[in-house]
């Protein structure tokens, strides 16, 4: 880059120091300064007397001292951070003297500071003036250069003067312009003279080696610095400004012009040189070396500049009255000092007033690079990219705008830009921004659905696809991204959004609600764990079983019978052929690409929303064939069956196959039996009640089936409720069977007026409940169709009733005049077997009367006898032995006579006094024990009432008991 084509800037302010008016005032005289260094918050200047100054930063002469006796301080060097300062004086005449002063300790006698170590420099005793010098910050090697072309380099402890050693490293036929050290593992000497650069290694790894030729080009007297941020060598020639590293020479930076002295202050690079109008023409070597004619110099302009050669602008230039004898820099400043004694300050301008010199030019890439470099933070760059953006923008380059406003992100409100980009003209640029706002996680849900709308009005299904598919963490809201691509009709974007973040209940929703494919939703509910599967199945389980009817009822019956098992990843077969009975699976895939929310499908395969006359794939295209494993059901609380009656709502035929199947299951509770057996003996009659008549059977003699036997857990009342409202007799009379209503079975159908029931009911129940037969007579003599209907019905119940004497003739009598249905005729047979039963009953009752009386007046003779005659015994034999009778004997009045030992075993008279014959002892007992039952039964009226209840025979009944004495006078008592 030439010269003319560097930015020019004034980014630093300059102002004369104002020398305060003492020692400081000899600084001006001509020819008095000499050397001059900066270092540790002071300014240093030797004089050609040998005096050192050092001044303050109002500099003010703080002290000074005489160095040296002999010859004019030429170079001096002050260690950074220490109180160490060299010095080299030089008296043509004699050899150089370098001296190491510590100026923190002073001499008590003469309060000048104490001489660490003083070094006589060799130069083969050569009378050559230094060209230029370098030292280590620790002093342990120096660099001297003569004009000869030599270099001498001096080791040792000059610190604490314990000796040192020289040596001539360098030897040239041209005069040594500059030497820097370069430090590091290896301690390079850079060396410059007029027609070279080279390197030469003093310390580490590849020592004592010949020194390196870099560049076969040199530079003048003072043109060579070291920039210590780098380590790089900087060197200055009229062409342009060179760098050299550690290999070789680096970049260059064009700069025409003559050069007189260089300097490295902060990123600059700051340049001396004569105007080109009043450059002398000399020699090669001698104006290579500056050897300029002082006298002819005071009278010539220098020009200044600062330089930034890594960004190519010049900080600051100007045209100096007077030539420059030195540049210092401390306290953060540059400083000129000039042949007429006068000293400059170059302050550099705050970055902030540099900024706006550059935004008042429109450099806003320059900007940048200043902020970068001076290593601003983030949120002081990002404004600069932010004005830039904006300037950009009113230039209408939108979208190089963009990319400054992508690279602000992070510090921007995003508001502030999507407003500039709202125009559809750059939708494309706003696009750009919202993806870096989710990249950065910095936007909102209004920001995605901003995208998602972008992207929906491009119908770009790519970039959506991509947008949603970027890897790593969420970086938009994920219900905003949802929401958006179902309201676009991008259905299986959401379900795709939905299914990687276990949004289960979405990916269901979406299905079902917006892409309608309700068999691949119920795939998807029949691979979720049983708590997700049962919340969605629950949701929407009216619309499964309306689109499918078979397989939602599957799952229904799985889950609530226990058995729900997590169906695993399926397996897509491009190009398989169809096989049958796959079930849901082989309706699922009518549109395979669409299967993108099931766990086995590839992710790759979003598709967008089909168009018109786009054909989705088919099921020839691909297949799905389900994996199976033999894994045991997990571990779930099965919900009561009731949870799941109202999903069957009009849907009765899966209804009832789910009742059925969960009848089945085990461990069923009594509440649970008890809605199932309920649940379903409703819908079998509700079926049939909607059936014809062959089909309407069937079903009648399933719900008989269902309520007939024992232990069936149906309450009594909801069967009874259930068979009225459905007009199913046969409910009704088997609950009445089962409870013994056999009346109230008999009673319905007397009450339906339906003779044939009433007389299958009568022969069914008639033998267990004799009360129907009265009953019966009744209604089949209540109206002559009824009548007409019982036939010969009515004289097999009159001859049950007279068979068993279930009514009086006279009761009979009275029940047939009721209604004057029933004729004489009718009941003829009937009066002619009562009277003629009654007649014989009456005959047979008069005989057992008087044989009674004749067998009690005959007893009553007996006791007579037996209480006012005497008894004559003429047994001769004992009637327990057989053995003829031997005295002790005795004889019972019974007519039985026994030995009294061993046969009775009677041996005082308090035994024969309750002696009782053992023959009739027996009989005797059964009468006494009759007896005594009878006079306990007497008090037992509850006995009675029990006996009176049971017995067919009321008044047979009766006469027992009043035969027992249970009306007598002593019962009553």
């Amino acid at each position: 880059m030439a010269l003319n084509s560097w930015k020019v800037f004034k980014f630093f302010d300059v102002s004369q120091v104002k020398l305060p008016d003492d020692e400081s005032a000899s600084l001006s005289e001509q020819g008095n300064i000499t050397s001059v260094a900066s270092g540790s918050e002071s300014v240093f200047f030797g004089s050609a007397d040998g005096t050192v100054r050092i001044l303050s930063q109002s500099f003010k002469v703080v002290r000074s001292f005489k160095a040296h006796d002999v010859g004019a301080i030429t170079h001096m060097k002050q260690v950074q951070g220490t109180s160490l300062l060299v010095t080299i004086a030089e008296d043509l005449s004699n050899e150089p003297i370098l001296k190491v002063w510590a100026l923190d300790k002073l001499e008590k006698k003469t309060g000048i500071p104490r001489c660490q170590s003083t070094l006589i420099i060799q130069n083969g005793r050569k009378q050559f003036p230094i060209s230029a010098f370098a030292a280590l910050d620790d002093l342990s090697q120096l660099a001297v250069g003569f004009a000869n072309g030599a270099v001498t380099v001096v080791r040792g402890d000059l610190i604490h003067d314990r000796g040192a050693k020289q040596r001539t490293v360098f030897e040239s036929e041209e005069p040594i312009t500059g030497i820097e050290f370069r430090e590091g593992n290896i301690t390079t000497l850079y060396i410059a003279t007029t027609g070279r650069i080279a390197t030469l290694i003093i310390s580490g790894r590849g020592q004592g080696q010949p020194a390196r030729s870099l560049d076969e080009t040199g530079c003048g007297v003072g043109c060579m610095a070291v920039d210590k941020a780098t380590r790089d060598i900087v060197v200055a020639r009229d062409d342009a400004i060179y760098t050299y590293g550690l290999h070789g020479r680096g970049p260059f930076y064009a700069y025409e012009g003559q050069k007189k002295m260089i300097t490295i202050f902060k990123d600059y690079v700051a340049v001396v040189s004569p105007p080109k109008t009043n450059t002398v023409t000399r020699s090669g070597p001698l104006r290579a070396f500056g050897g300029n004619n002082h006298a002819d110099d005071i009278f010539n302009t220098s020009s200044f500049t600062l330089l930034n050669i890594d960004l190519k602008f010049i900080a600051h230039q100007e045209a100096l009255s007077s030539q420059v004898k030195a540049l210092v820099s401390e306290w953060g400043d540059l400083f000129i000092l000039t042949m007429d004694g006068k000293i400059f300050r170059y302050h550099e301008k705050a970055f902030s007033q540099k900024l706006d010199l550059l935004y008042q030019r429109n450099l806003y890439l320059l900007a940048i690079n200043l902020a970068q470099k001076a290593g601003l933070g983030t949120a002081q760059q990002n404004i600069i990219l932010r004005k830039y953006g904006d300037y950009l923008y009113q230039k209408q380059d939108y979208d190089t705008a963009m990319q400054q406003y992508l690279k602000a992100i992070d510090n921007t409100e995003p508001s502030q830009v999507i407003r500039k980009f709202l125009d559809t003209q750059r939708i494309h640029n706003l696009i750009e921004y919202l993806e870096e706002l989710h990249d950065h996680h910095k936007a909102t849900s209004d920001h995605t659905t901003l995208l998602l709308n972008c992207y929906a009005k491009l119908k770009d299904v790519d970039k959506l696809e991509q947008f949603i598919k970027s890897p790593g963490d969420l970086k938009f809201d994920l219900d905003t991204a949802i929401s958006m691509c179902r309201q676009g009709g991008y259905f299986d974007q959401a379900a795709y959004l939905a299914r990687k973040h276990d949004e289960h209940e979405l990916v269901v929703d979406i299905l079902i609600e917006d892409s309608k494919r309700y068999a691949e939703a119920l795939a998807y509910i029949w691979r979720l764990k049983p708590e997700y599967a049962y919340h969605n199945l629950m949701k929407y389980a009216t619309v499964l079983l309306e689109h499918c009817p078979r397989d939602t009822t599957q799952i229904f019956i799985d889950y609530y019978t226990g058995r729900f098992h997590p169906k695993k990843d399926a397996i897509v077969v491009p190009n398989a052929p169809a096989s049958q009975g796959m079930g849901i699976a082989s309706s699922a895939v009518q549109n395979l690409a669409a299967l993108l929310p099931l766990p086995y499908m590839n992710t790759n395969a979003i598709q967008s929303p089909a168009s018109a006359g786009e054909q989705k794939p088919t099921l020839s295209q691909a297949q799905i064939i389900e994996t199976t494993i033999d894994e045991l059901p997990p571990e779930y609380v099965v919900p009561k069956p009731r949870t799941a009656f109202s999903a069957f709502v009009d849907h009765a035929a899966e209804f009832v196959i789910f009742l059925e199947a969960c009848i089945k299951a085990d461990e069923l509770s009594e509440d649970d039996k008890g809605d199932l057996y309920t649940t379903l003996f409703e819908m079998y009659l509700h079926t049939a009640n909607l059936k014809k008549d062959g089909e309407r059977e069937d079903w009648e003699t399933k719900a008989k089936k269902l309520v007939e036997g024992k232990d069936i857990p149906i309450d009594t009342s909801n069967v009874l409720l259930l068979s009225h409202l459905s007009n199913f007799r046969d409910g009704t009379i088997l609950v009445r069977e089962q409870q013994g209503l056999r009346f109230d079975i008999f009673r319905s159908y007397t009450s339906a007026k339906d003779t044939a029931g009433a007389i299958k009911a009568l022969r069914k129940y008639g033998p267990e409940d004799p009360q129907l037969y009265p009953a019966a007579l009744a209604y089949f003599t209540s109206s002559p169709t009824i009548l007409e209907e019982a036939g010969d019905e009515l004289n097999a119940v009159l001859e049950k009733i007279d068979q068993d004497g279930l009514m009086a003739p006279l009761q009979v009598i009275q029940t047939l005049s009721v209604n004057g249905v029933a004729t004489m005729g009718m009941i003829k047979n009937y009066l002619s077997r009562t009277i003629e039963r009654e007649r014989q009953e009456i005959s047979n009752n008069r005989h057992m009367i008087e044989t009674f009386r004749n067998d009690t007046a005959t007893k009553q003779v007996e006791l007579a006898a037996l209480d006012s005659k005497p008894v004559i015994f003429q047994a001769t034999r004992c009637a327990a032995c057989g053995s003829p009778l031997e005295l002790p004997t005795v004889h019972f009045l019974c007519k039985h006579s026994f030995h009294q030992y061993p046969c009775l075993n009677i041996s005082s008279d308090e035994e024969m006094e309750d002696a009782e014959c053992p023959l009739c002892a027996p009989q005797n007992a059964t009468i006494k024990a009759i007896k005594k039952a009878q006079e306990e039964s007497a008090e037992r009226h509850d006995l009675f009432l029990d006996a009176l209840a049971r017995s067919r025979d009321k008044f047979g009944t009766v006469s027992e008991w009043f035969g027992r004495g249970v009306m007598g006078v002593g019962a009553t008592e």
